[in-house]
């Protein structure tokens, strides 16, 4: 821009002139201008600037707003507060406090309050530790507001490494700037590494005097033991969802808003216990509401719930074998936005009431249940026995895991899960078939014996369940002191030679028994001091001379292969029984797992010899040569 020999700067043609800092602008004309040209109208007054009040907030969600500032206003942990406050009353506060529990209940909120407890002075600023702060003094309101220098938060998802140990180590050196007591809140401390948890071993024991740790963890297993043990361990529980929904109505009071019993029941159901959830959960269905009343219509299409009358008609059309009537329900609640797996889900939890009316029916009385539930489910639960509860509780559990599988069609698999349910809805249970086919057996024929003249029993498995109708399990085998069969012998040896027993089952054939002598026929495989060590066990086991005789004689089969013969042959036995037959006609492609026969030894045979019919009991022959004898050298081919 050119200027003139002033320095002034010249406009350039067409140029808006510059404007003028600090000078003030020229007054408007009154009238018309010097050629005649119209006055132009005045420039409009410039808006007035909204005031704003410096300290008005911003809008604060009501976890935050309605966070706890007192032990009093901790709903639910009753044991943590009253122990905390006896603590603080005798004097006796701990160095070191770890607070576990589920998300949302509370853990870090009472990390806060006792720092403030530590630190407060009261409104006179001469208090000492209490367990009721005053919340008006600085060291309290500068808590509250997270910025007091002395009470320290850190997050061990991101502070997890033995450095992070040591530099917390370092400003323990230094004492309280401003507060009576420095306190380190350690949240989720279960995410520490091994090594930073050894490092803050010693200084958790020992910390300096003016310091006091508080850990904070979801995963308590997680948490080595020695950290554990240097602390005062509190369990925060679940909150009842009585308790929250009560809290959920006081909230709704203050905020002057009104919400429907039934809204804050569900909000309260769905938060499963966590105070933090469920004011998020009420804080969404405000919204959605606008201005208007918090429905339970509109909080079961913001949660996708199923109506809770909907759930105990679906479980009604379930147990009846309604297949048409149980689909319908599912569209009708899928038209309404219902998540199938919450509908299982609700399912299940319905089951698990209907089983407790069933096993305590004075739950019936229980005026915290909903009037449906305990009305129409009391009477439900009245029809169904426990047997076919626990059989839809099992159906629902592995339901609920199909729908769960990455890529599943959730409404196709929870038909599904329907449709089977209401299939086998009208047949009886396994227990109650087997008792109504054993009744059926006696009156109409004797069943036939087990095999080896035993009771046996058996175990069939149709759809997954087990069949079961065992008679009395086996007695293990007995060490006689004069064994006389060829198990008994083998037996002598079980639990006190491991191997020799394993040789004498698979690769020994008995030939013949006789008080004192016992001739065998061991196989290739077995080892050349076999009949050595039978003696000698005999011997010890007996008190008396035990003479061992290797026979070339094809012998008994051995014990192994007696026993698996004894066990085709129950199987088979089993399988004729008319009453198994019943029981796998009745359920197409079950099968007999095992065959348990009461009257049979450890070896799965009748405690009779298991020898050759014709010469069981002979002696060998009196000019045969003994194999090895107590006071005999063996052979150097033995």
């Amino acid at each position: 821009m050119a200027s003139d020999m002033f320095g002034s700067p010249i406009a350039s043609p067409g140029a808006e002139p510059p404007e003028e800092e600090g000078l003030p602008e020229p007054p408007a004309p009154e009238g018309p201008g010097l050629f005649g040209d119209p006055a132009p109208p005045p420039p409009a007054p410039a808006p007035a600037p909204v005031a704003k009040p410096a300290d008005q907030p911003g809008y604060r969600v009501l976890a935050r707003k309605y966070r706890p500032t007192s032990f009093d206003d901790l709903i639910g942990q009753d044991v943590l507060v009253r122990t905390l406050r006896h603590a603080f009353a005798q004097g006796r506060v701990h160095h070191a406090f770890l607070l576990t529990g589920v998300r949302g209940v509370g853990k870090t909120t009472t990390a806060r309050i006792i720092a403030r407890a530590l630190n407060c002075i009261g409104v006179d600023g001469k208090g000492g530790p209490t367990a009721d702060p005053c919340g008006v003094c600085p060291e309290c309101k500068a808590i509250l507001a997270d910025r007091h220098p002395d009470v320290v938060e850190l997050d061990a998802a991101s502070n997890n490494s033995v450095d992070d140990v040591r530099e917390l180590r370092e400003a323990l050196r230094f004492r309280a700037s401003q507060g009576r007591q420095k306190v380190f809140i350690l949240d989720e401390c279960h995410m520490l590494s091994g090594a930073a948890f050894n490092a803050f071993l010693k200084t958790l024991e020992e910390p300096p005097s003016g310091v006091t740790f508080v850990l904070a963890t979801t995963e308590l297993r997680k948490v080595p033991i020695t950290i554990r043990s240097r602390c005062q361990t509190f369990a925060l529980r679940r909150v009842p969802q009585e308790s929250l929904a009560q809290h959920f109505a006081r909230i709704c009071d203050k905020e002057a808003v009104t919400a429907e019993a039934d809204a804050l029941a569900m909000i309260a159901r769905a938060a499963d216990g966590s105070v933090r959830d469920g004011l998020s959960l009420l804080d969404q269905a405000i919204g959605q509401s606008g201005a208007a009343e918090v429905r339970a219509e509109a909080v079961r299409d913001m949660l996708g719930l199923a109506d809770r009358a909907m759930i105990i008609d679906l479980m009604e059309a379930l147990m009846g074998g309604d297949i048409a009537a149980a689909l319908g329900i599912m569209d009708r609640a899928h038209e309404l936005g219902a998540d199938p797996l919450v509908i299982l889900q609700d399912l299940a939890e319905l089951c698990h009431l209907l089983t407790r009316f069933r096993a305590a029916p004075t739950l019936r009385q229980d005026g915290s249940l909903p009037e449906a539930e305990r009305v129409r489910g009391a009477a439900l639960a009245q029809r169904l026995s426990v047997p076919v509860l626990g059989r839809t509780w099992q159906m629902l559990l592995k339901g609920i895991g199909e729908l769960q599988l990455e890529g599943a069609d959730r409404r196709a698999a929870a038909e599904m899960v329907l449709i089977r349910i209401a299939h086998v809805a009208d047949m009886p249970t396994p227990g109650d078939l087997v008792k109504r086919l054993t009744e059926a057996s006696e009156v109409g024929r004797t069943p036939r014996p087990a095999p080896n003249g035993g009771g046996g029993g058996l175990r069939a498995v149709a759809g997954g369940a087990p069949v079961r109708a065992e008679a009395v399990p086996s007695q293990p085998v007995t060490a006689l002191a004069q064994p006389s069969t060829w198990q008994e012998i083998v037996a002598l040896a079980s639990g006190v030679k491991p191997l020799l027993h394993a040789q004498l089952r698979h690769s020994v054939h008995p030939v013949r028994i006789a008080p004192g002598r016992l001739e065998i026929n061991p196989e290739p495989d077995a080892p050349r001091d076999l009949a050595a060590q039978l003696t000698a066990l005999l011997s010890e086991a007996t008190g008396q001379r035990w003479t061992v005789i290797i026979s070339q004689e094809a012998g008994a089969p051995t014990l192994a292969a007696q026993g698996k013969e004894a066990e085709a042959d129950r199987l088979a036995t089993a399988r004729a029984h008319p009453l198994v037959q019943a029981i796998l006609a009745a359920f197409p492609g079950a099968t007999i797992e095992a065959v348990h026969d009461g009257a049979a030894d450890a070896y799965g045979l009748s405690r009779s010899a298991a020898l050759p019919d014709d010469d069981a009991r002979d002696f060998a022959p009196p000019d045969a040569e003994p194999a090895y004898g107590d006071d005999e050298t063996p052979p150097d081919d033995f």
